[in-house]
């Protein structure tokens, strides 16, 4: 910098929302973390600070911090028995919130189609584009006739390459020399 110009602004901090967003998704983290002593579904302090979070100024960005969180604590939680309880308290906690309450529904979905429970091929074929992904995804065991519904009538292209492609072998253990 030469001495006789201005000194260049000091960078702007970092907006309020991104703070608070980090700070939501720091606090879900650790009432989660807590609530585990008690088992893996969280608690009613999870659901009351989801709903808090959801009372944002900013509703995109507490909607953001929300799904979030949804979609780590789902996958985590996606086989256990716990789930579904888990599920009913956080669908109190965001009445109201379509898009919340959609995916929830969804991964209430992902769990059929992982688990064998009741689906129907109206809801998988019906499903979000973000749902169907998901299924196809290679991160859960999903069952064979959703795959082939998805690699039939997936609402990509990208959904039904990925159903369609064959599940890899398990590895297998090493011949013994002997």
């Amino acid at each position: 910098m030469r001495p006789d110009t201005e000194p260049e602004p000091p960078a702007p901090s970092e907006p309020p929302e991104h703070r608070r967003y980090a700070a939501y998704l720091a606090a879900l983290e650790a009432v989660t973390g807590a609530d585990a002593a008690a088992g893996p579904t969280g608690g009613p302090d999870e659901a009351d600070l989801v709903a808090h979070v959801l009372r944002d100024e900013d509703p995109v960005m507490a909607q953001s911090a929300v799904i979030r969180h949804v979609d780590r604590r789902a996958a985590a939680l996606l086989t256990a028995p716990g789930f579904v309880t888990w599920c009913t308290a956080l669908t109190g906690a965001v009445a109201g919130r379509d898009f919340v309450l959609r995916r929830l529904g969804e991964w209430t979905l992902l769990r059929a189609i992982t688990l064998g429970e009741g689906w129907t091929p109206e809801a998988l074929a019906t499903a979000s584009d973000w749902c169907q992904r998901t299924a196809v995804s290679g991160r859960f065991p999903v069952s064979s006739s959703a795959l082939s519904l998805l690699a039939e009538h997936g609402r990509t292209r990208r959904v039904r390459t990925a159903a369609a492609r064959p599940a890899p072998a398990p590895p297998s253990a090493p011949a013994e020399r002997g």
